[in-house]
């Protein structure tokens, strides 16, 4: 019994850490790979970089995007990290 009065401190932590900083990313990174996946030609997003441009192309695993000078980039769908609501 002793054992278990010494251990709950521990088990309370990590039940703090679960619902404070594991639940939450999961959820986030789940948000984010259904955006992803419902990328069209025409959505405006930005990269992980920062970069801003509109989907010229979209195939299974790589975006193609224009930058307002007509320029053309090709990135792994992973990297954009939103889609911009204008």
């Amino acid at each position: 019994m002793e054992t278990l009065v010494g251990l709950l401190p521990i088990i309370l932590m990590f039940v703090i850490f679960y619902f404070l900083l594991i639940r939450p990313q999961q959820k986030k990174q789940k948000q984010v790979q259904q955006m992803q996946s419902e990328l069209q030609k025409g959505d405006e997003i930005i990269t992980i970089g920062g970069m801003h441009g509109t989907i010229h192309a979209i195939d299974e695993g790589t975006v193609v995007i224009t930058v307002n000078d007509g320029t053309s980039m090709k990135f792994d769908r992973s990297s954009v990290r939103e889609k911009k609501n204008d």
